[in-house]
This record gives C-alpha cells, structure tokens and sequence, in this order.
C-alpha cells in the first residue's frame, strides 16, 4: 500500500470512529388510526448518582409533566387537550420510557408537543419546586402513609438489594436526596444519559411511511456517547428467615416475602418458572394454590400472590406493566392484609406451602392445567397496540422474539420434570427476607419466638382443615435476625 493510500484508509477510519451511533427503532406499522409511541432510554434509577436518589425519575417528570424552552405545562395541557391525549413517563431501574398514543389526524401536531418536551426540556423553576413536592409526598404520604401494601412490596426490594447496590433505593429516590436536589442535577443526570445511542423509537399504527425516519433524525441531534450499564453486585442473601417489622398504625398485618432469584426472562429456566409462578399464586387468580389455601379454603383475605419479576402496582390492575425490565430479579409472595391474630399462622402458611412446594413440585394434572391456562392468558398481555409495543422493547432487551409466539413455543416444550427440576434449582424456603408491617410490632415478634400461630376463625374449619392447620403451626420456621422499623424511617 502506498504512503498515501495508506493515509487516506487511515483518515475514513478515524472519520468513522467518530460518527455517532444512530438512535435504534423498533416499528409496528399497521392500518390502525392511532398511532402509539414509546420512546425508551437505556437508563433509570440505578444510574441515579450517589447522594442523589430520585434524579432519574425527576428528571423523566420534568420531561413529562413540565414546561418546554418554548412553552410552560399549562400550555401544552391545554394544547393537548383537544386531541384527548397526553405524554405519560416510567421509570424503573433500567428504563425509562415515555409514551402516549393520538390519532393519526393529529399525528403531526402531537409529535411537534412530544419533541419539544423531551429534546427541548425547560427546566422551569415552578415545575421543579411542583414535581419535587410531589415526589416527596408519594413516598411520605402516598406510599408510607396511605398504602401498607405497597409499602411492604417497596420495602422487601430495599432490604434485599441494600442502600449500596443500584437497585437498593426507591425508583423515586429517597426523602432526603430528594430534598437536596437542584435543577443543575437533574439537568446533568439528563446531559450524561438522554444520548442519541441509548434510545429507542418505537412506533406502532397508521403513520406515513416517511414519519420514522424524521423522527430518527431529530432524537440524533442528542449527544451520544451513553454511559454503559451500572455494574451490578450480586445481592448478599439473608441469613435463614430474617424477619423486619415495620410498625405502623394500621389496622391489619401485611406480608411481604421474598430472595433473589438469577433467573430473568432471557434464562433458559424462566419459562418454567413462569409456570410454577402461575401455578402457586398467579395474580389476581383464584386458582392458585396460595390463593385457595389462605383464601378460599380459610377465608383469611382478599388475595395471596406470586411473582419472578418486578410488578409494581399490582393492587390497582390485573396485568403487569410493560418495561420494568431488569437485569436482577427476586421471587416474591405477596399476602394482602390478614388480621393481625391471623399474623404469624399466614407467615407459616405461606412458607409451608412454599417448602411443599420445592419437595414435590407440581402435579401433573396441575402442570397441564396451569399450562392451558398461561397458552390463554398470555394474549391479555398484550391486548392493544401500545402493549405489544412495549413487550416488543421488552423482548429486544431480553433477546427473547415477539413475546406470545416465543412464550407459547416454549410452553409447548416444557415438561413437568423440567418446571420441578427449576423449582428445586432456584427456590428455597429459608435465607429470604420477610417485610411485616403491622401495628403491634413487639407481639408479632413475641409469637413467632414462641412459636405461636394459631389461626382465628369466625366459625370452626372443616376437619381436614383442622387436621392439616396442626401440621402447619408445628411448622418450624428457621429463624434468623428479627427488628422492628418505625415506618417513617423507610424512604427517607
């Protein structure tokens, strides 16, 4: 090669080297008349600095729900409006996603406003003093102060995970942080990580065929050079069945019961897993067997509950949210309030049912049903257009394909060995957290110490009931560590 070939095949490298990355789509074209968006971010709260708790999820409600360089909320609002349409955010440890769906009439229009608001962001002095109360009333009065249950699920995730590891903070900071922050914070937290190489148009319905690829164009006017992901230690498991009260004034007992799990939705064991899940205390379900047991059969509370991912708000709806996709996970059991006599007998209950559970698995005729049911259930997760967009980012980040032709493929391959076999690799029965939150704080502890869990029935069980309720109090909990919390301490 020549001098000056060599100069000139040198020269296109360096140029090439520096070119930026290009945004990604992900693109859902169809004949609908709406057309729905959602433009994710490789980014979320474990990317929150340390000291600055909440700076992920404020800056996505500056975005969301604050005024532009051009125009202030009130005015967007009002814009909006007429359109019946809006710019919602989430965010969660590794995503943060905005989305909004209008009519294809309006398309232009609205995209003008949802551009504006996230490449042009105003960071009005208002705005900020108004979005930064309001995310400190969510977590002393909204989540702490009126919603136990909530409450105890949020807890369990902090207990595990640690104030040090990235996921051991809420996704809407702590008090404190929230308190300090400044709009120069979130300005940077937004500079360093809204970068043209970490997002993702995704676009679904009837837009012009031309209308992604402007949109492309304009989120690449964003710096690029994201950071990578935030390194994630390996949590540090609970030593036997360590037990945290928090004490609240409150007129039931909630439980909260979980430990991490090394299975997400790109593992080979999660479609198992899901099963077992489904099977044991699927959401929302009155087959499962937790639900039969603590509800049906005693009539002990409204619902009791299973998950291996991430489902925030379960009170409030049936399905879970798209992209909370996460790179750790736990398994969790969730027991909605019982009253508080009845305690220390659904702590035993759920842990017997779970320790039966890993010693002989799931029955046949279970697994078959359960796996009928999941073939089934499975297309109400993605019922309208703006839900298959979401799974669609979901299974580009887990690798998975379309998420309900993968998920029903692999259900037709699994066995019952197979689903047994992951229950015994990844589930236990002791070395897990439980997060109580209860008024009487100092007699809960003192029952589960002597071992005290008799059931409090309103009218007398049937024998059988009886018989299996005497094998369940003579269940030995392995008892680690046992403290109080005062609520109010969470979050701040």
């Amino acid at each position: 090669m020549s001098f000056r070939n060599f100069l000139l095949t040198s020269a296109l490298a360096l140029s090439l080297s520096h070119v930026a990355p290009a945004a990604e789509t992900l693109l859902q074209p169809s004949e609908s008349p709406l057309v729905s968006f959602r433009i994710l971010f490789r980014t979320g709260a474990a990317a929150d600095p340390k000291g600055k708790e909440g700076a992920a999820s404020l800056a996505a409600s500056m975005l969301s729900q604050g005024g532009t360089a051009k125009r202030t909320y009130d005015q967007i609002v009002e814009q909006m409006f007429p359109m019946a349409a809006s710019v919602g955010s989430q965010v969660d440890k590794e995503m943060t996603v905005f989305s909004g769906t209008t009519h294809v009439e309006n398309l232009e229009a609205y995209y003008s406003t949802l551009k504006e608001m996230l490449l042009e962001p105003g960071w009005r002095e208002d705005d900020f003093r108004r979005l930064k109360d309001d995310a400190i009333n969510f977590l002393r009065i909204g989540l702490r102060g009126n919603n136990e249950e909530e409450l105890g699920k949020e807890t369990l995730y902090l207990t595990i995970y640690g104030p040090e590891h990235p996921y051991g903070h809420h996704n809407s900071g702590n008090v404190s942080a929230l308190e300090a922050m400044t709009i120069g914070d979130l300005k940077d937290f937004y500079g360093s990580n809204y970068r043209s190489d970490n997002v993702i148009i995704a676009i679904s319905g009837g837009y012009p065929a031309d209308f992604p690829a402007r949109v492309k164009a304009d989120f690449e006017t964003l710096a690029a050079d994201a950071p990578g992901p935030v390194e994630l230690p390996a949590p540090t498991a609970a030593k036997k069945t360590a037990v945290h009260i928090l004490q609240k004034d409150t007129r039931s007992t909630l439980l909260s019961i979980g430990f991490p799990i090394d299975v997400t939705r790109s593992h080979p064991d999660w479609p198992a897993l899901k099963l077992m899940q489904s099977y044991f205390g699927q959401h929302r379900s009155s087959k499962s067997l937790l639900f039969q047991q603590i509800r049906e059969i005693r009539g002990m509370n409204y619902g009791n509950y299973a998950y291996i991912e991430y489902f925030p708000r379960g009170m409030y709806q049936f399905q879970p949210d798209a992209n909370l996709a996460r790179r750790q996970q736990i398994f969790q059991i969730w027991i909605r309030p019982v009253q508080p006599e009845n305690g220390p007998f659904a702590l035993k209950i759920a842990l017997y049912e779970l320790d039966k559970l890993i010693r002989e698995g799931i029955s046949e005729e279970d697994f078959q049903a359960t796996k009928l049911f999941l073939s089934k259930n499975v297309n109400l997760l993605t019922q309208t257009q703006d839900d298959q967009l979401g799974y669609s980012l979901d299974s580009q980040y887990y690798g998975t394909g379309e998420f309900n032709s993968w998920f029903k493929g692999q259900l037709d391959g699994l066995t019952r060995e197979a689903v047994n076999k992951a229950i015994k690799d990844h589930l236990r029965a002791t070395d897990l957290d439980v997060i109580v939150t209860t008024q009487d704080a100092q007699g809960f502890r003192r029952r589960i110490l002597a071992n005290d869990a008799r059931p409090a029935y309103a009218s007398p069980p049937a024998e059988a009931v009886r018989a299996e309720d005497l094998l369940i109090r003579n269940y030995k909990l392995d008892l680690g560590a046992i403290e109080i919390v005062p609520a109010d301490h969470v979050f701040e």
